[in-house]
């Protein structure tokens, strides 16, 4: 069994989980979260949107694409329920 490094501080990164969320409510909360996340100076975040329809996560994914605060993001190779989110911090 191999182990990422970043497995190993997964747990520790700021998340949300947006079980249970609609599109828009979301996308709302995404937003507020990487913003606030920017202003705490977190590189990184994860965002948990489940597996389901994939419409939250469409939704979480469209947010990202389009917000200047975010570098790169991706959905985390060991649960496609979840997506992980690099930050630019130097605005």
């Amino acid at each position: 069994m191999v182990i990422y490094v970043e497995d190993i501080f997964l747990k520790k990164l700021p998340t949300i989980d947006l079980h249970g969320y609609d599109r828009e409510s979301a996308r709302v909360a995404t937003d507020d979260f990487v913003n606030e996340n920017i202003f705490l100076k977190n590189e990184k975040i994860v965002i948990i949107h489940g597996k389901g329809e994939g419409i939250v996560k469409k939704s979480v994914h469209d947010t990202l694409k389009k917000h200047k605060g975010v570098s790169k993001y991706y959905t985390y190779y060991q649960n496609d329920g979840c997506t992980i989110v690099h930050l630019i911090l130097d605005r």
